[in-house]
């Protein structure tokens, strides 16, 4: 494993397993799966309504949970409620405390909800502060009325849209990047460019290990998302060799500044704040 090391001191897995999209059943055996093939980088949310069923996978898992970095989300509704709602996540995942907190949109009273962070951070209940998908704007926004400094952004990068001029951003704070989308939500098109197909054929690696690798070697954390075993553990497969300088610059010669998500905020404010969920009617 290689690690991103936080503006707080704490050091954070640069590879991971994602859990969206992944129903409880599937979460807690992926997770399960994953820490016992040497994962110790779990990603979850709020609102993928599965995070009993992450801290089920890791307690049937026997690894230690001080040697886990566990991630959440809270939600946008609860941003005004954030004191409760991080005492509801730490309840649902069966831990004391979170790794990372993220919050998980910027809509709705985000400074509030950043605001319960920074106490929760301060109690021992969280190690360490993030935002998810927030545009400069309301990244600015927090950065001018914190008290911490964020450690983690978490928005969608891949060789289509590597996030070069965010990064230059992020790294003035000490900042990481953490990674959705990191395989071009599975776009064919992207993960059989010629160039990734020559590299896994010299690595002899597959062409999703190069891509994995590509990021951690420029600085991301990938959090790739399989409920499969032999995917799970193939995607931990990445640290065993190394890119050279000029096959990375042909990996960055493919951005194209393309997004696989694209949602203006006023209609994400619509859409999110309208969602009426029971976080803790959880499996």
């Amino acid at each position: 494993m290689e690690y991103f090391d936080l503006n707080n001191g704490i050091k954070m897995p640069m590879a991971g397993i994602g859990t969206y999209l992944l129903s409880p059943e599937d979460a807690e055996n992926a997770v399960y799966s994953a820490l016992n093939c040497g994962y110790r980088l779990i990603d979850t949310a709020n609102a993928y309504m599965n995070e009993r069923a992450v801290g089920r996978g890791i307690k049937r898992s026997g690894v230690r949970r001080e040697d886990i970095f566990l991630v959440t989300k809270i939600w946008c509704t609860e941003y005004e409620n954030g004191d409760r709602a991080i005492d509801e996540t730490l309840a649902r995942l069966d831990t004391d405390y979170i790794d990372l907190l993220f919050l998980h949109q910027p809509v709705g009273n985000y400074i509030e909800g950043y605001r319960a962070m920074e106490r929760a951070y301060r109690a021992g209940k969280v190690k360490a502060l993030g935002l998810s998908n927030f545009p400069e704007d309301r990244f600015d926004n927090i950065l001018k009325n914190c008290e911490v400094t964020p450690q983690v952004v978490q928005v969608e990068t891949h060789p289509y849209y590597p996030q070069n001029e965010l990064k230059r951003k992020l790294k003035k704070y000490g900042m990481g990047l953490m990674a959705w989308y990191p395989l071009g939500h599975g776009d064919k098109t992207l993960i059989k460019q010629d160039v990734f197909s020559r590299l896994a054929q010299k690595y002899t690696k597959t062409n999703a290990q190069i891509i994995l690798r590509w990021h951690t070697q420029v600085g991301n954390i990938v959090i790739p998302g399989s409920k499969n075993p032999e995917h799970i553990k193939s995607n931990l497969d990445i640290f065993d060799f190394s890119l050279m300088a000029d096959e990375l610059e042909e990996i960055a010669a493919l951005d194209k500044g393309r997004r696989y998500y694209n949602m203006a905020i006023a209609d994400e404010e619509r859409a999110f704040m309208s969602w009426d969920i029971d976080f803790n009617n959880q499996k």
